[in-house]
Order: C-alpha cells, then structure tokens, then sequence
C-alpha cells in the first residue's frame, strides 16, 4: 500500500481515537488497512498495545468493510486508554461511512 497516496488522494475522518485516511480503488480487490502509530504517543510498548487494540477491533469489523478500500489508521492517545467496545464501534463507524462514499 502507498500510504502517500492515500493520505494525498483519499478523504479524511476524525475519530476521539484516530484519524483515518481512506481511498476507493478503481477496480474491486483486497481491501488494506495500514496503521502509522508516532513516536510521540510513547515508547515501544505503548505504541505495540496501541497497534495490538487498533488491529482487534479492525479484525472483528473487517467483514463490514468493501473490498476496494486502502485505509491508514493514525490512531491517537485515546486508543490506549479508551474501552475496547468503544475503539471498535469507532472503527464500525468508519467502515459504514466508506460504504456510503
């Protein structure tokens, strides 16, 4: 995934626990998820437990999603600290927004 891409040709949706940028392809394939977590929300094991909560709640929303997307997750501090039914609520959200776009 050109995760430059994404974030140049794709829209945006803010979330309390992350920021999405999410891009339609042409042509129906595998959708992608990639997550860029900074070094400013802690260090390693913090980022690690933010990535392990972001990628559990996109694995148990995924079927909900289209498979032509490319989505990259910046998640935020509050994912950490945030319940998980919540963060995947959040996540369920903005796969139902992609549906609509």
């Amino acid at each position: 995934m050109d995760f430059r891409k994404v974030y140049a040709d794709g829209f945006r949706v803010s979330s309390p626990f992350f920021a999405a940028f999410c891009l339609r392809l042409p042509e129906p394939g595998r959708s992608r998820i990639g997550l860029t977590v900074p070094r400013a929300l802690g260090n390693a094991v913090v980022r690690n437990r933010i990535k392990r909560r972001m990628r559990e709640a996109v694995r148990k929303q995924l079927h909900s999603l289209e498979p032509q997307w490319q989505i990259v997750l910046n998640p935020r501090r509050a994912s950490l600290a945030g319940p998980m039914p919540s963060l995947e609520q959040e996540v369920g959200k903005l796969f139902s927004r992609c549906k609509g776009s």
